[in-house]
């Protein structure tokens, strides 16, 4: 068939290539403008337009494509059987929509209602969901609203993060998306109707990033570590310095003394420390801090203006004193 294509992130770069791979003709590919990034603020492809331009498709970067009369006749003398939107990152008017025969067809992240918006992989972790997966749908004004054509459910692992899921759900967006398109072309392709039980997924706040030690249970703590793990980070501060938890487990008190014998004298103790507080910091057995119901063991930090790094090497050059509170 032939096909536009609208994506910006490597998420979308994997559909690409799968529709590129099938041998679907892509008329152009559409991806968001090039950003200045660094000290240098040098201009970042993204990555679609980088494989784009590896494979000679035509590129449009448009600024806007609500009322921009050009773009969208641009568009229209394609003349595509199909286009496909993989997180592209802004809302298709009805002149697009309208442009395709077979319509405008979505891969988005989530099993559909559930997780609507623009980041559903990483709500997903930071909830603690056990499942979720792709859909791919036809697309309307709405946002994520269109009828479903098809699904594909996926385990979320323990300690999973969002960075290590979005590889996975992105390789099967594109399988699934292969799938959907010969359905389409076929005209076999199912449309359900989503329900009303819908939950809605938007852009990450800078806010959430830090740790509330004293609402946040040791389980909610360790989602957000994985849910931020790579985007942000979540941090807290000890004496004034921030410092970002990139990996840790969640423990409770019975098998933080189990893993620890030394400590069962003060088991007693335990329920009455104050949340964030330091039990151990060693670099031969790690850190471990104290939640609102559990223990947090740290994996792997960061320290302010340092790198990620293991948190026994981060020990022998940062030394943290037990009884330390974290804020």
């Amino acid at each position: 068939m032939k096909i536009i294509f609208m994506g910006t992130p490597d998420f979308a770069k994997k559909s690409l290539e799968s529709i590129a791979k099938e041998g679907h003709e892509i008329l152009a590919v559409v991806t968001n403008p090039d950003k200045p990034k660094g000290r240098g603020m040098k201009m970042i492809f993204s990555p679609v337009k980088e494989y784009a331009l590896e494979k000679g498709f035509t590129i449009y970067q448009p600024e806007k494509i609500k009322k921009n009369e050009e773009f969208i006749r641009q568009m229209q003398k394609l003349k595509p059987d199909v286009i496909c939107v993989v997180a592209y990152g802004k809302i298709l008017p009805q002149e697009i929509l309208d442009i395709p025969k077979l319509g405008c067809i979505n891969v988005h992240a989530s099993l559909l209602p559930k997780y609507r918006g623009a980041a559903p992989i990483q709500w997903a972790v930071l909830n603690g969901e056990s499942i979720t997966g792709v859909t791919t749908m036809y697309m309307d004004l709405g946002m994520d609203t269109g009828d479903i054509i098809l699904k594909e459910k996926v385990e979320i692992g323990q300690d999973e993060t969002t960075g290590e899921l979005w590889d996975r759900l992105s390789i099967i967006g594109g399988n699934l998306l292969i799938k959907t398109l010969k359905l389409v072309e076929q005209g076999n392709a199912p449309r359900e109707k989503q329900g009303s039980d819908y939950t809605m997924a938007p852009m990450l706040e800078k806010n959430i990033a830090k740790i509330n030690w004293e609402d946040k249970n040791a389980l909610e703590i360790k989602n957000l570590v994985r849910g931020l793990n790579p985007i942000m980070g979540a941090y807290t501060y000890l004496d004034d310095k921030k410092i970002k938890f990139w990996k840790v487990k969640n423990l409770s008190n019975d098998q933080f003394l189990e893993i620890h014998e030394e400590m069962r004298q003060y088991d007693y103790k335990l329920e009455q420390i104050m949340p964030g507080t330091i039990l151990l910091a060693d670099e031969k057995v790690g850190l471990y801090i104290m939640a609102k119901d559990g223990i947090i063991q740290v994996l792997e930090v960061q320290a302010e203006n340092a790198k990620r790094m293991n948190v026994n090497d981060f020990l022998r050059g940062n030394r943290l004193q037990a009884g330390s509170i974290f804020e």
